[in-house]
């Protein structure tokens, strides 16, 4: 199994006559990801990569029966368009756009309340279960299938840590790019639960960094509700304070959301913090290989 998206994701690409929303689209679908339509004003009746294109989503929806959607879509259109997904019914929405104004996030934020719908990002790489369906910009290359759930706010990161895995060996289930954005879609405990409650995870992987109290929120989830092991790692170590360092939720304010804050929390619940990104691949090999030696019946001592 997988969280959020499979091989039965039927997705439609906001912006797919665009540069970007083009680009992305061929490299989805040629991972196999079913995207059945794309969504430009303007531009319904036409097709990109044989795809066919329709004015609205929820057009879109009614001729394909898309559940999900990817936003490709500058920025001050952007909510805009997350919000007539949400509208039109559908169940995912993955936003890649950088720069969304934290204002027009609170009012997504509101809406998406009341519709149920699950988002990811803005400013995030999306997510990908490898060998079923891939929503994003998450290179598929270093991806293979496996018991590994990621999470992180680092678009970067996970790339680093999937390629860390992939060389051990070590496959992944889903891996999610939740973005590093002050108001966001799922978070650290949203994706945590999923993972707990999916059969084919059985150890995770968070990539955190400063600024907020997500990680610490999310290491109280870890101790209360999390039976599956977690190993973390947290990106800042030497940020100075009051300064913006990559997203725009990653500033370290009023003497909180440092990394050292963060990896205590961590810690202070039994959950390893890896050194370095490639760590976090080690700590995760040393895990599964504990728990498979655990596992593995004993010889019977034979008698002399």
């Amino acid at each position: 199994m997988s969280i959020l998206i499979d091989k039965k994701t039927k997705l439609i690409v906001q912006g797919i006559t665009g540069r970007e929303g083009e680009f992305h689209a061929k490299q989805m679908i040629e991972y196999g990801t079913q995207v059945v339509g794309g969504v430009t004003p303007g531009r319904g009746g036409e097709t990109v990569l044989g795809v066919p294109v329709f004015d609205t989503v929820a057009q879109a929806v009614k001729e394909t029966g898309a559940n999900a959607s990817i936003i490709y879509v500058p920025a001050r259109g952007s909510a805009d368009a997350i919000l007539e997904a949400a509208d039109a019914g559908i169940d995912l929405v993955v936003c890649i756009t950088e720069g969304v104004p934290v204002v027009d996030m609170m009012r997504v934020a509101r809406r998406l309340a009341e519709t149920g719908t699950n988002l990811i990002g803005p400013n995030c790489p999306g997510l990908i279960s490898p060998g079923k369906s891939k929503v994003g910009i998450i290179p598929g290359n270093i991806c293979m299938v496996g018991p590994v759930g990621l999470v992180s706010r680092s678009g970067t990161l996970t790339y680093e840590v999937i390629h860390a895995l992939t060389q051990r060996k070590i496959g992944q289930s889903t891996c999610v790019g939740i973005g590093g954005d002050p108001v966001h879609g799922l978070g650290f405990i949203d994706t945590l639960e999923m993972f707990e409650a999916d059969p084919q995870t059985k150890i995770v992987a968070l990539i955190g960094e400063i600024g907020g109290t997500d990680e610490e929120k999310a290491a109280e989830y870890i101790k209360k509700k999390m039976t599956k092991p977690v190993v973390a790692f947290v990106a800042g170590h030497t940020a100075p304070p009051g300064k913006r360092m990559g997203h725009a939720g990653a500033i370290i304010e009023g003497g909180t959301g440092t990394a050292a804050d963060k990896i205590a929390a961590f810690k202070q619940v039994c959950v390893p913090v890896a050194r370095f990104p490639g760590e976090v691949a080690e700590l995760i090999e040393g895990k599964l290989t504990a728990k498979k030696a655990k596992l593995a019946p004993k010889k019977k001592k034979s008698r002399p």
